[in-house]
């Protein structure tokens, strides 16, 4: 087991870290899939083509809060759970659901299953205008993982907040 058997494409926000106070968090990240799964990161790396599973976080935001979540906008390749491990925070997400094996014929691909605007790139699926609601697409993807973004304006179920400075476990295949 190499290095970047312990990392995914869908780390890709976990990997590059950049703090903006004096809480630091620690985030345990952890293969447990049978197969290799390659990381990418954003600020300072590769973006990777979709479909991809995103994690995603800002920490030590607003009122001192770490805002995080699981995103299927850009379609779905690895199972992923993200929970955090201190600060008395206990609420964690996952999306482990078989949507490779479900997706529809439409949003099929390679590896995993696409988010809708990936494929049909129109204002209904992809939200551009910035009116948008959710779509039966969006809801195959809700109904299978019910903390995860399904569509760009999925906010009010879709994020979560700890306390700055929690510590997390991102664990892939979970």
């Amino acid at each position: 087991m190499g290095l970047f058997k312990s990392l995914s494409i869908s780390s890709l926000l976990l990997i590059t870290l950049f703090f903006t106070s004096a809480h630091a968090a620690i985030f345990n990240i952890q293969n447990r899939c049978s197969y290799t799964v390659w990381a990418a990161a954003v600020p300072g790396g590769a973006y990777g083509a979709p479909p991809n599973t995103l994690a995603e976080f800002a920490l030590n935001q607003f009122n001192n809060l770490d805002f995080f979540d699981i995103s299927l906008v850009d379609g779905f390749n690895v199972p992923m759970a993200f929970s955090p491990t201190s600060n008395g925070c206990s609420r964690g997400i996952r999306c482990t659901a078989n949507i490779v094996g479900q997706c529809p014929s439409q949003l099929r691909a390679q590896g995993g299953c696409n988010n809708p605007c990936t494929v049909f790139k129109t204002d209904q699926y992809c939200c551009n205008s910035g009116s948008c609601g959710p779509t039966d697409y969006s809801r195959y993807f809700k109904t299978r993982c019910p903390d995860a973004y399904s569509y760009p304006k999925d906010d009010q179920t879709s994020t979560f907040t700890c306390p700055g400075g929690t510590n997390y476990d991102v664990i892939f295949c979970p």
